[in-house]
């Protein structure tokens, strides 16, 4: 067997977009999954990429290969407090931009990424049990229970929500015109994200963070009553929702690597970094790290090693200020949202209608958002 240059451990997202990234500024990547596991439930996931993602995706030859369905644009962004008239509005015309977003099927978009690599010929893909290969680096993209980062030791700040994420897909009898819409009501916080499967033009992907209690209740609704707690939440402004897929469940948290590399391995996407789903920012994230990961390696001095942990270090700093922004600013809206107290109510929802008032800060806003 060729000896490889780098190892990717992980065959996500992350994990298959690395490895792509790599074998195009030639190096030789053996990529190596996780075991399958037996539990895993629905794939109704939903990612809302940004323009700095969607160009990655088409430098890999991914992107134009998605179908038309798997793949949303965003045109307007809409968001509520918790009192009658508090809200925010982000358009794409506004921002002179062609879209603020757009909403991907996360299944169709991994089925493209490994088709790409099957047909990359400095590409490797190796059993989940076949021993480690040998490579001067290791990338780690395992996801946020990383076995292999936790072989290196590395100390790990997890904080739990006492909250779970559902998802779902639903659709509506009004079209959604490309409109994402969420809710930010104390202590939930709803996402329908627009989308085109199963029926075109008329379906959102929904995200919904709820207290475990309360996601308890509302996973043990059958179809129809699960979508009238989907209506009473949204209040109908989507229109009438019906349920169109099952559902799927997950804990939610933050985390923090303590140490994002080392001689010869490095960090990347939730093995180093989770976020709050509330931003729509989490693969956006994995995938910044992707480019600059990439760009680090492809413009090292000759005589450089890969797995050179002054070298990975650029990339550590190139990536954690942004990232720790994030994971703080994500944090810090969960918090002021979910606080029960009136006062703390009646200051956010202030503070939205003044937002929505301030074009310069919602320039700035969807800059952030764009290019994460």
């Amino acid at each position: 067997m060729k000896p490889h240059d780098v190892q990717v451990r992980g065959a996500g997202l992350v994990g298959q977009a690395l490895a792509l990234s790599l074998a195009r500024i030639g190096l030789r990547v053996a990529l190596v999954p996780e075991p399958v596991s037996a539990s895993r439930g629905p794939d109704v996931r939903a990612y809302a990429l940004n323009a700095a993602s969607v160009a990655l995706l088409r430098g890999l030859k991914v992107w134009d290969t998605l179908p038309p369905h798997a793949a949303t644009a965003v045109h307007d962004m809409h968001i509520e407090g918790d009192a009658s008239g508090a809200a925010l509005d982000f358009s794409s015309w506004e921002q002179h931009v062609g879209e603020l977003a757009w909403i991907v099927d996360a299944a169709v978009l991994e089925r493209e990424l490994a088709a790409a690599v099957r047909f990359s010929p400095h590409i490797s893909t190796l059993s989940a049990t076949a021993p480690e290969a040998a490579a001067p680096l290791t990338a780690i993209c395992e996801g946020k229970w990383s076995a292999t980062r936790e072989a290196h030791r590395v100390v790990t700040d997890r904080r739990p929500y006492g909250h779970r994420a559902i998802a779902a897909r639903v659709v509506s009898d009004r079209p959604h015109a490309g409109v994402a819409r969420q809710w930010f009501r104390s202590p939930d916080v709803l996402g329908l994200l627009p989308f085109d499967a199963p029926v075109p033009a008329s379906s959102y992907a929904i995200v919904w963070s709820v207290p475990d209690a309360r996601a308890d209740e509302l996973m043990a609704l059958d179809d129809n009553a699960f979508a009238d707690a989907l209506m009473l939440a949204t209040g109908g402004a989507a229109g009438t929702l019906r349920l169109a897929s099952e559902r799927a469940v997950w804990p939610l948290m933050r985390a923090q690597a303590g140490q994002w590399c080392g001689e010869g391995w490095v960090l990347l996407g939730d093995a180093a970094h989770v976020v709050h789903p509330l931003a729509g920012q989490g693969l956006n994230l994995g995938l910044a790290d992707v480019a600059a990961l990439t760009g680090v390696l492809e413009s090292r001095e000759s005589w450089r090693e890969l797995g050179d942990a002054k070298l990975l270090r650029r990339y550590v700093r190139e990536r954690l200020t942004p990232t720790r922004a994030m994971v703080e600013m994500t944090d810090a809206l969960l918090h002021l949202f979910a606080h029960p107290a009136p006062v703390v109510r009646e200051l956010r929802n202030r503070g939205l209608s003044l937002v929505n008032r301030a074009s310069i800060l919602k320039r700035w806003l969807t800059s952030r958002a764009l290019d994460s």
